[in-house]
């Protein structure tokens, strides 16, 4: 029996997809795993393997008790590029930030990254590649899963939205790196189409472009409802309120949402973005600006079949990230470590 620690404060700032990513591998191990792997949270027993999901400064410290921690494992779910246009922090701040980030990934004994093109950014900051292991994320069925209609109906009705409105669905931080005023701008242009927004300011003030961003969810389109922050719990049913799911982010990993939204049955609509390609090529429709994403809605709307046919490819996409598969992959890569091969 494998002892796993897994240490995290993932779940402390709601609204942010490492922790989503975070409870869904947790209860893959707690549900899948418990023949195989006895799985402690948060604490400081000895362990064969200590997987860190965040951070923080008390988890960096304990890198330094390898007898106690075994086969230190770390999750990236971001590099300092790709925090560039989330928060905003004095330069100073994220000088010290961004070393102490790359220093937390050199403590570890193997690596785990969510997008095979973070493999040559980690070894351009001289962490050798054999520690790096691609394991994609992934959603389990049940929690995310297509409702019936009349369920989908009571969803919408709770949020103020008609019956037959064709609805269009982002999710994720208020961020300008999520696209937001694209989002907007997009809506603006589609009058007969209702767009909703879940998720809000995770990190508050520090929020780059806070003040811009908050006074356009204060007072958006007519046609744009920003619902917040909602509990994960509460997810599914607000992709089940929704026809497409769109997410014009310029900068990502490997988003849970697209995940959930896949899950869901929706059609994906993303930005067309280089490091998509790899894990979701043939599971999404794309656009390259603001022009394409309004001809793609409308024609997900106006066209039945293509709209069906774009159902099926986001249907493959959560067959193959499934948690039957990535099940097995897990237990692999936990057994690799502690049989050492």
């Amino acid at each position: 029996m494998i002892k796993l620690t897994m240490l995290s404060s993932a779940e402390k700032v709601k609204g942010q997809g490492v922790a989503s990513a975070y409870r869904e591998l947790v209860n893959l191990v707690e549900e899948r795993l418990k023949s195989d792997i006895e799985m402690k949270i948060n604490q400081w027993g000895k362990a064969d393997i200590t997987h860190y999901h965040t951070v923080d400064f008390p988890f960096y410290l304990s890198t330094f008790k390898k007898a106690s921690r075994g086969v230190r494992i770390g999750y990236v779910h971001f590099l300092p590029e790709t925090l560039e246009g989330s928060l905003k922090l004095p330069w100073i701040a994220r000088t010290v930030f961004y070393k102490y980030l790359i220093s937390f990934y050199k403590r570890m004994d193997e690596i785990v990254v969510v997008n095979p093109s973070f493999i040559p950014k980690l070894a351009a900051y001289h962490i050798p590649e054999e520690k790096i292991h691609y394991i994609p994320n992934f959603v389990s069925k049940n929690t995310f899963y297509p409702m019936t209609q009349s369920e989908k109906n009571s969803i919408r009705a709770k949020y103020g939205i008609r019956e037959d409105a064709f609805v269009v669905l982002g999710v994720g931080q208020i961020q300008h790196r999520k696209g937001v005023l694209d989002f907007i701008a997009v809506a603006k242009e589609l009058p007969d189409v209702e767009f909703v927004w879940a998720g809000g300011f995770s990190f508050g003030k520090i929020t780059s472009g806070y003040d811009e961003l908050k006074k356009i969810c204060d007072n958006p389109p007519a046609n744009v409802k920003f619902i917040g922050i909602i509990e994960r719990s509460e997810m599914n049913r607000c992709f089940n309120l929704a026809d497409v799911f769109f997410m014009p982010s310029y900068n990502e990993l490997f988003p849970m949402a697209i995940l959930e939204g896949m899950s869901t049955g929706l059609p994906i609509l993303l930005r067309d973005l280089e490091l998509y390609e790899e894990i979701l090529s043939g599971y999404y429709t794309k656009a390259i600006d603001n022009k394409g994403f309004i001809a793609e809605i409308k024609r997900l709307k106006n066209e039945t079949s293509y709209y069906h046919e774009c159902s099926e490819k986001a249907n493959r996409g959560a067959k193959y990230y499934s948690e039957d598969r990535l099940t097995t992959i897990w237990r692999d890569f936990y057994l690799k470590q502690v049989e050492g091969e």
